[in-house]
């Protein structure tokens, strides 16, 4: 996906620098070629050694070291560059971008690069809320920089605020992103559901299923690396939230349904690949229920079909349901298509191996409406989710 891209990380002098080793091997594994530029003063932190040695590259930091081949380094890496990322950036480092300074290579082959730019700043919190460190960020984001902001936490400094280094996976994630071809859902707006709902028995105990969200939450990323402006309305998970992704938290199957149709109207496409409750308790202790001798009976009660819902209201979008079965697979998949007037189904047996809930895998059957059917071996839930989309494309409206 992307053994032809080429990253330029530029690495600043902060205590945070090592983990910017962790970004090169993330890279690395992706097959992306990266090429890293260091500060004089990161080298006092980390050694060239141990970035040459993960990204299988001359580590540049001196302007006038001798060359390792006959061209000028800091155009050339400026123009090998599909993006450059500066992780972690200095208030140092962005204050010279921001000015216009390029007396290192770090800064100089910024200056010379026409690729997108993503910094990544880590440093002291009264440095990083500092009313100039502000300017220089939003100046540089008004000039199409991208950002990914620090963390909170305890920093090197003892203080506790804002200003770590993003997480790893977090900036990665925005790399990919950023780097990702091609854009073909750009000015699409899409709504995708995921993970379970909890239906409450009382302020403890609930009723709920197996999903764990994966399968939508890569969608959500998938579409967004795509170009698509994103919502994710999601139940209870474990997952991290989707860098550039609008998420909106859910509890119950009413919930959803509220959420949902509120924003139906302002959608291109909605992928609805959440497993909602189908009955909630028909009525909700407000205290615990006590343990007795007696067996306890709870009357369940129907929750509104979203899916139905929206098939009944919807104009010229595009509905996609999914389906996990156990038996039938097939005719129950075509059955929900004409009841709940779907676009297409993606329809999985939950009992074949390296299918459906708490699986990084998945293998389904998607069935369009006009009666194509595609069978997908097994794949990641990744790129399961590039698979369902590039389908998606292929509705005419």
């Amino acid at each position: 996906m992307f053994e032809n891209k080429t990253v330029v990380l530029g690495v600043s002098g902060g205590i945070a620098a090592y983990k910017a080793l962790d970004i090169v091997s993330k890279l690395k594994k992706k097959n992306i070629n990266v090429h890293v530029i260091m500060t004089e003063s990161a080298k006092k932190f980390v050694t060239p050694l141990s970035f040459q040695a993960l990204s299988q590259n001359y580590v540049i930091s001196d302007m006038f070291q001798e060359p390792k081949s006959w061209e000028i380094q800091h155009i050339s890496l400026a123009e090998k560059a599909d993006l450059f990322v500066i992780a972690p950036a200095t208030a140092n480092v962005i204050g010279k971008i921001a000015g216009g300074i390029a007396d290192d290579m770090l800064t100089t082959t910024v200056m010379a690069t026409k690729a997108p730019v993503l910094i990544a700043p880590a440093m002291n919190t009264n440095m990083y809320e500092n009313p100039i460190v502000q300017r220089n960020i939003s100046f540089l984001k008004s000039l199409n920089y991208y950002f990914v902001e620090p963390d909170e936490g305890r920093l090197a400094c003892g203080v506790v605020g804002k200003g770590k280094l993003a997480d790893t996976e977090k900036i990665v994630d925005v790399i990919e992103m950023l780097l990702y071809e091609p854009k073909d859902l750009t000015g699409k707006k899409i709504l995708v559901t995921a993970g379970p709902t909890q239906e409450d028995i009382d302020p403890v105990r609930y009723i709920t299923n197996r999903s764990t969200g994966k399968m939508g939450y890569a969608i959500a990323r998938a579409a967004r690396n795509r170009g698509a402006e994103v919502v994710l309305i999601s139940g209870p998970t474990g997952l991290k939230p989707v860098e550039g992704v609008e998420l909106v938290k859910v509890h119950s199957a009413d919930d959803m349904y509220n959420e949902v149709l509120k924003r139906f109207d302002k959608v291109d496409i909605v992928i609805k690949s959440a497993a909602v409750a189908d009955y909630r308790p028909e009525t909700k202790s407000t205290s615990k229920l006590k343990k007795s001798d007696d067996d306890l009976s709870i009357s369940l009660t129907r929750n509104k079909d979203i899916l139905q819902t929206l098939g009944g209201q919807k104009t010229n979008q595009i509905l996609v349901g999914f389906a996990a079965e156990s038996d039938d697979l097939i005719n129950n998949a075509l059955s929900k298509i004409s009841k709940k007037n779907l676009d297409m189904i993606v329809a999985n047996d939950i009992t074949m191996e390296g299918a459906g809930f708490a699986v990084d895998t998945n293998r389904v059957k998607i069935i369009l409406r006009d009666g194509r059917m595609i069978e997908s071996p097994i794949m990641t839930k990744e790129e399961l989710a590039h698979v369902i989309l590039d389908h998606i494309l292929t509705i005419e409206r």
